[in-house]
């Protein structure tokens, strides 16, 4: 039987298939985060939307279950790495920048941090192929970042920070949970529900919100895709990319969040972005699919 670390061509294929999936509901997510965080809901709103309703979805799950006291302590740093702190910082870098820069920046930096601490930590040498994408998608953000400061728009260097500490996050949980033995399933339903448990109670009693200004059709809007696709389906079918492809496997086919983030923003965010911005991102891509290749034999 083929092992998790090593999967056959039939799983590998079911892997891009799933992290197909994780891109479509990833490039919708920037575009619809922004539209919101930018005029009707605050990014507390979003983060209540997204795990109050993710955990009560996903709760069944939990309950059927027999988790022990070490999955649940699990759980809880998977949701400080992917959970609310991580949903935060990227709705914040999504409010002082812009859908394709948030989209170009927080995923592609992924295998970057990924592949670095790696090495530092267990030293796992990248390779070189790998460090030149590092390098191509380190240039291609300073490039991205210059265009955007060129035209006097969407820049922010808060914006950016937070958008680079949630992707240092995101990393150290891929590299968690590829040893761990929860199911993608089960890691959705924990993050969900500590991050509900932590971040609700002070959401509601410091009075964070303004979902009372926003409409019905926002709020439910936001409500299935923060609720349901991005608690619930997205970290489901990412979580299964990384457990068949490896987590630089999939995040090659990451790579093409920041192309699709940036194509549903110009028509439903008028975010247009130049050739110096165009061609940074197709840098970006670039450096992304080289730091997915395989790592040198020891």
């Amino acid at each position: 039987m083929a092992s998790r670390e090593s999967p056959d061509n039939a799983g590998k294929l079911l892997g891009f298939v799933w992290a197909g999936m994780s891109v479509a509901i990833f490039s919708g997510w920037f575009v619809v985060t922004r539209f919101s965080v930018t005029r009707e809901l605050n990014i507390w709103d979003i983060t209540a939307i997204r795990y109050g309703i993710g955990a009560a979805v996903l709760l069944p799950v939990l309950i059927r279950s027999r988790l022990s006291l070490r999955d649940w302590g699990l759980g809880l740093v998977f949701a400080i790495l992917w959970g609310a702190p991580f949903a935060l910082l990227v709705a914040l870098g999504l409010q002082l920048t812009s859908a394709a820069q948030a989209a170009s920046t927080a995923p592609t930096l992924m295998p970057v941090f990924a592949g670095l601490i790696a090495w530092a930590a267990l030293r796992e040498f990248p390779g070189w192929p790998r460090l030149l994408g590092y390098g191509a998608i380190s240039g291609g953000l300073v490039a991205l970042t210059a265009s955007y400061a060129a035209s006097g728009s969407a820049f922010d260097p808060t914006g950016l920070a937070a958008l680079a500490l949630a992707a240092a996050m995101w990393a150290i949980y891929t590299l968690i949970f590829r040893k761990a033995a929860l199911t993608p399933l089960q890691a959705a339903a924990l993050i969900c529900l500590w991050s509900a448990l932590l971040f609700l109670p002070p959401y509601l009693w410091l009075g964070l919100g303004q979902m009372g200004r926003a409409s019905t059709q926002e709020l439910l809007l936001q409500g299935g895709y923060q609720g349901v696709l991005m608690s619930a389906v997205a970290i489901v079918t990412f979580n299964r990319a990384v457990a068949r492809l490896g987590s630089g496997a999939a995040t090659a086919v990451i790579a093409l969040i920041p192309v699709a983030a940036t194509l549903i923003a110009i028509p439903v965010l008028g975010e247009m972005p130049g050739r110096l911005g165009g061609a940074a991102i197709f840098v970006i891509v670039l450096g992304v699919v080289l730091a997915a290749s395989p790592r040198p034999a020891v």
